[in-house]
């Protein structure tokens, strides 16, 4: 070595030792944060992903706090629904009390019906007041908003879910498929010669839904005084009857079920009729379902009918498609339970009874949408719709071919509503509180149902997401200590060797001065 301005030993130990020092610096900040990726520079592939973990990660955390804010929600809505139920179950029992007039006095069904009244109201403060961080809970404020529903179409219409995509309102359409039928027989073979008079003493074992009742008449009974014999019935079995015509008095009698449905059913029996078929002129007949014998007041005429002899006769269930879909049916009721839409709906007479009718109304909005997943899309959001339990809106039942709520069981209600005890119109009444504690019970069981199948789920699911990410997040950022440590030691070692190194390299310059002797 015989060169003094430029010292290359040194310079390479001066780089060398450079190096060491930084890996020395990087292993000590990676002890003292604990994190393997403290910039950029560390990894710049696993910087991109272990964001994106940590991005996913917030998300689903929120998801798991939102899914427990909404168990809240529900929790404290059903609390609500369980003290209205335990003051409808009073109402209940506060009718068939009153409905035991033999052993209660006039003033004795007063108290009562005060009592009712005070329940009533305490259901509708309960829905006004119910409410969770100001949100308000069962007054309808969280139930769904539709337009253009037809009261000659569709009576009722409860929607509990729905998705709207793009924000836009979701039209339903209805189309009838299949009319819904009521049970119904047809008695005939009261000719000219009779007048349309029983000509023998004639027992008819009517039985309904509802019960069996017996009808006997005498002869020389008119059709008319037959028909309002089992007429005077219709609460015990269920079964209405008419003439088929006002103005002929031989054109027989049509026996109808009260409901419609394969639930309901007429059977109608001749007891101890004559044993001689030649005297044995009066029949029983029923149609097949392609004909459906009229219900009562509407006239008809028996030619074309398809009549078939036969003591019994089941109702049918309309048939119906909505938005394409064929619905559940019950009677005149739709359930639909889609993706993208659930709702039941209860048809009007008019139109579950005429084939190939249609309808549609729009569902502009509402519901109580839940945000369950990390992104906000309408994939990871629940929406589901808590109607008003007010007594304005609960209980909703055809009585008398109209449709009667909760509140009509209060006093000082219009005469055309009977369904107070006050009235003594027990029966009614009770089928009024029978549809309020089935709706309550069913709203119950969809609130559970909801938090049980779908928010406690949810978070299950996020929760072991969450598990999963942060195990991944870790494996990325997070420093191995054991490795760190033992980079530590060999950075230090290194570090002291370059450090001897270069003050070995500095020395060898100072040779050069033995050379000048």
């Amino acid at each position: 070595m015989g060169r003094i301005n430029t010292n290359i030993p040194s310079l390479i130990a001066q780089s060398n030792l450079n190096q060491v020092n930084g890996d020395l610096e990087t292993r000590l900040e990676r002890l003292a944060t604990g994190i393997r990726l403290n910039r950029g520079k560390d990894d710049p592939a696993g910087l991109i992903i272990s964001e994106r973990i940590r991005s996913d990660l917030e998300g689903v955390n929120q998801g798991i706090d939102n899914a427990q804010r909404a168990s809240s929600v529900i929790a404290t809505t059903e609390a609500a629904l369980a003290e209205v139920g335990d003051l409808l179950n009073s109402i209940r029992a506060l009718l068939v009390e009153s409905a035991n007039t033999g052993g209660n006095s006039a003033e004795e069904r007063a108290a009562n019906q005060l009592q009712i009244d005070s329940a009533i109201e305490s259901i509708t403060r309960i829905a006004n007041t119910a409410t969770f961080g100001g949100l308000n809970l069962l007054d309808g404020s969280l139930d769904y908003t539709v337009s253009g529903v037809t009261a000659s179409a569709i009576s009722k219409a409860q929607v509990f879910g729905a998705t709207f995509p793009g924000g836009g309102p979701v039209q339903v359409d209805v189309s009838v498929l299949a009319s819904a039928q009521t049970g119904a027989l047809y008695l005939s073979g009261f000719n000219a010669g009779t007048g349309g008079q029983v000509t023998s003493t004639t027992t008819l074992r009517i039985a309904g839904s509802v019960g069996v009742g017996i009808v006997e008449v005498v002869s020389g009974t008119s059709l008319a005084d037959l028909v309002q014999a089992v007429n005077n019935l219709t609460q015990v079995t269920g079964v209405s009857a008419s003439l088929v015509s006002a103005t002929d008095a031989t054109s027989g009698v049509v026996f109808n079920a009260t409901t419609y449905g394969s639930d309901s059913f007429v059977s109608v029996e001749r007891i101890g009729g004559p044993t001689d078929p030649a005297e044995n002129t009066v029949q029983i007949y029923k149609t097949d379902d392609a004909f459906q014998i009229p219900a009562t007041g509407s006239v008809w005429t028996a030619a074309g009918a398809n009549l078939s002899t036969a003591t019994r006769d089941e109702g049918r269930d309309v048939t119906a498609l909505v938005n394409g879909t064929l619905a559940n049916s019950s009677g005149l009721t739709l359930n639909v339970f889609s993706p993208t839409l659930q709702l039941e709906l209860e048809l009007n007479e008019d139109l579950a009874t005429e084939l190939n009718a249609t309808t549609s109304f729009n569902v502009t909005g509402g519901g109580a949408l839940f945000q369950l997943g990390p992104e906000v899309t309408t994939l990871q959001q629940v929406s589901i719709g808590i109607q008003s339990v007010a007594s304005e809106n609960l209980g909703g039942a055809l009585v008398d071919g109209r449709l009667n709520f909760l509140s009509s069981l209060r006093s000082g209600q219009g005469n055309d509503i009977r369904s107070s005890v006050s009235r003594n119109d027990f029966n009614n009444a009770s089928v009024i509180v029978s549809q309020a504690i089935d709706e309550i019970a069913v709203l119950r069981g969809r609130l559970g149902a909801f938090e049980r199948n779908t928010l406690e789920t949810n978070t299950r699911s996020l929760q072991a997401a969450f598990e999963n990410l942060t195990s991944a997040s870790s494996v990325i950022r997070d420093a191995d200590f054991a490795a760190e440590t033992s980079a530590l030691t060999r950075a230090q070692v290194l570090s002291q060797a370059s450090t001897s190194s270069l003050a070995l390299a500095n020395q060898q310059a100072s040779q050069v001065l033995s050379l000048l002797g």
